[in-house]
């Protein structure tokens, strides 16, 4: 004969949402990357890398430093969103999360009715998703509770004219 066994409900420990858009920086991140990576798969591409050319762009160190530096933002958004303080993450979030948008969104114009487009959408699609995620954490960042006491209460006021007494 089995014995039923009680199962207990899971714990549900909310995340703090510094963790919550550190996790969807890194997951844009990795999209962003793998999107670039996995296009050297399509025809012509690594050709052209080997004349010096990036899709219409000629390869030169100030090509490679603009990349880096774009691709530099949401490699800083990770740590950035663990470290700063609640109010300026937020807003640090809000405009950088606003900014890609359009940027992610240039990738795929330039493969509108080309053979690669639905792999270049897919691929900005899901980051528009992780990108609105980051703007929803941030724009409904937890507010703290006032105080119980606040400066005005008759507590406060008789036990400041307590001290002074």
């Amino acid at each position: 004969m089995r014995k039923r066994q009680h199962t207990t409900a899971l714990l549900d420990q909310g995340v703090p949402v510094q963790a919550k858009l550190a996790a969807a920086w890194t997951s844009f991140l990795f999209l962003y990357v793998y999107v670039d990576i996995l296009a050297f798969y399509k025809p012509g591409v690594v050709d052209d890398i080997l004349l010096g050319v990036v899709w219409e762009f000629d390869i030169t160190p100030t090509w490679a430093i603009t990349a880096l530096s774009l691709l530099a933002i949401p490699i800083f958004m990770v740590v950035l969103s663990m470290t700063l303080p609640a109010r300026v993450n937020r807003i640090t979030n809000l405009i950088v999360a606003s900014l890609q948008v359009p940027f992610a969104a240039f990738n795929a114009v330039g493969q509108l009715g080309e053979s690669w487009m639905y792999f270049y959408l897919l691929g900005v699609a899901l980051e528009v998703i992780l990108l609105a995620l980051i703007l929803r954490y941030a724009w409904t960042w937890p507010r703290t509770a006032p105080s119980a006491t606040t400066a005005t209460s008759p507590h406060r006021e008789a036990v400041r004219t307590q001290q002074q007494a």
